[in-house]
């Protein structure tokens, strides 16, 4: 059997080159990039997994008669039936003459 010389060399080495990276390179680096996305993912997960459960229990707060009762009165000033409601205003700045 004859052995390959000059450019029929380079040419093999070349194939067996490309081979190897297809093989073991390309994939290798898909499965880390693959990891590291899966990694992002489940932290996302662990976030959205906790505001839901603090969004559910502003909910089920927010579900009783003494929490709309309470914004209410705060935020729109209502008043129950009989009751009065006041306004504090401040007094007006006074000017030295």
């Amino acid at each position: 059997m004859r052995l390959l010389k000059g450019p029929a060399r380079v040419a093999i080495a070349s194939l067996i080159v490309v081979a190897i990276l297809f093989l073991f390179v390309f994939p290798t680096r898909s499965f880390f990039g693959q990891r590291r996305q899966i990694g992002t993912a489940q932290h996302d997960l662990a976030v959205l997994r906790q505001q839901n459960a603090r969004l559910e229990k502003e909910a089920a707060r927010l579900d009783t008669d003494a929490e709309v009762e309470r914004i209410a009165r705060e935020q729109y000033h209502m008043v129950r039936p009989g009751e009065q409601a006041w306004a504090v205003i401040p007094a007006p700045p006074t000017t030295a003459p």
